[in-house]
């Protein structure tokens, strides 16, 4: 497609737009980029596109018109409701594209497609490091921190593309179209912006939208509604799970790791030789695993890489054991699904927990049940922490402390644990009431704890 002097807006000037907006213009597009913020908050990023010939407007909305704009490309954090993009959805021609649309539209390679409510990050970065590891030119982006439309620049078709996408970046595809499209689970999340979980349910859908029968589908068969998708799509499906024997699928069986093709069985790998911990993450490997063996990776390098890969940072990383307390950084749980997990990863373990953070519209009943039964004390900060209390109250759970800063909490945990405790950072909620991302809560933690004596 010929970008040159397209005439192209982009809402939101965060990691996303600002990719989308330096792409095109160096492929000759006339291009806008707009954000609420004002000149004041963005006065470094707007000498930067001002500098590459872009037009930048701070602090309000431009009129969208046909005879203004071709094209809108929103951020995944910007919500669909705003003028301009309303505008553009009412001029028929005027296309709205999310990101990850226009970086497909651009690349080259096959593309492995990850969503899901939990778990996307660690098995992007799996299902990655197994190509890699294979010898195969790798592209890890996306949802991941990565924007897409950057990494795929010099993409060639022998690039495997591995891609993390969430509702957001769904919300606003057209063509889009992975290879393999892997569906993790589905817990309700996101609900301040869609609303209600069908429509969240919906936007993770459209992973599948354009998938044609020669396609995958990688689905969790322990997840009923993940696995129902199957009769709603049209790619051909490999299942994962930890309880049953679904063919095809890849499962457990004697402390075993079989890929079931329907036709024969091949063994993996025994389960103790993957070195993540914690049942979510043995689902996170099984999905993995379904991803690479149905593009053929070698079952001998697929078990090189579930016994050497460690994690991903922010995802129950260890940071450091002082005086026999040891602490984990598990900033990337954004709701209370990603935190139950945590707690049952430690759950062996006496954990502080710290927790808190923006409200997405989650229920934390059943986050305060697991608090109750596995949690030592809980630290509360940022703008859920008083519903937070009243969940855990509601129940009984009295042990908990308010605290206004990160650095406190931590220093707070610090004062009431004993050797043998693990102090936990998982907030359970979206970080963005008192940080730009869940990255710089998870530095910010690190740092602190790295700062404390012992």
């Amino acid at each position: 497609m010929n970008w040159r002097d397209k005439k192209v807006l982009v809402i939101g000037m965060a990691r996303s737009g600002v990719a989308v907006a330096e792409v095109l213009a160096a492929k000759g597009s006339q291009v806008t980029i707009c954000d609420k913020k004002d000149e004041r908050e963005l006065k470094d990023l707007i000498t930067k596109m001002s500098g590459k010939g872009i037009n930048v407007i701070a602090g309000k909305y431009p009129e969208v018109t046909g005879e203004k704009f071709n094209l809108v490309i929103p951020s995944p954090g910007v919500p669909l409701d705003i003028p301009p993009i309303q505008q553009a959805y009412g001029d028929k021609s005027i296309y709205v594209w999310s990101e990850i649309e226009l970086a497909y539209r651009m690349s080259q390679g096959e593309i492995v497609a990850v969503t899901g409510t939990n778990g996307k990050t660690t098995t992007t970065s799996l299902i990655g490091q197994m190509f890699s590891d294979a010898g195969m030119p790798t592209i890890v982006a996306g949802n991941i921190g990565k924007p897409l439309v950057r990494e795929i620049q010099n993409s060639t078709p022998e690039h495997r593309i591995i891609v993390e996408v969430s509702s957001f970046q769904l919300e606003t595809i057209h063509n889009f179209r992975p290879k393999v499209a892997v569906f993790l689970n589905l817990t309700p999340d996101h609900l301040d912006r869609h609303k209600t979980f069908n429509k969240y349910k919906r936007c993770k859908m459209n992973i599948f939208k354009n998938q044609e029968k020669d396609d995958w589908a990688v689905l969790n068969y322990d997840d009923l509604q993940v696995r129902e998708m199957k009769k709603e799509i049209n790619s051909k499906a490999m299942y994962f799970s930890q309880k049953e024997e679904p063919s095809p699928g890849v499962y457990i069986k004697d402390d075993q790791v079989i890929v079931d093709w329907g036709t024969k069985k091949d063994i993996i790998c025994p389960v103790e030789h993957i070195k993540l911990r914690g049942s979510h993450n043995l689902e996170n490997c099984l999905a993995a695993i379904a991803a690479g063996v149905v593009l053929n990776l070698p079952k001998e390098s697929v078990a090189h890489t579930l016994h050497t890969f460690a994690g991903v940072e922010h995802r129950l990383e260890y940071v450091r054991e002082i005086n026999g307390v040891t602490f984990v950084n598990d900033s990337k749980g954004t709701n209370p699904e990603a935190s139950l997990k945590a707690l049952e990863a430690y759950s062996d373990k006496p954990i502080i927990l710290l927790a808190g953070g923006m409200d997405k519209g989650s229920d934390f009943s059943l986050f305060a049940e697991a608090i109750q039964k596995g949690v030592k004390n809980l630290i509360l900060l940022g703008e859920t922490a008083p519903k937070i209390a009243v969940a855990v109250e509601k129940i009984g759970f009295k042990d908990y402390y308010y605290v206004k800063t990160l650095k406190e909490a931590v220093h707070k945990a610090w004062e009431l644990a004993c050797p043998g405790d693990v102090i936990l950072l998982s907030p359970a909620c979206a970080s963005w009431d008192m940080f730009k991302s869940y990255e710089e809560r998870g530095e910010l933690f690190k740092a602190v704890v790295n700062s404390l004596g012992g």
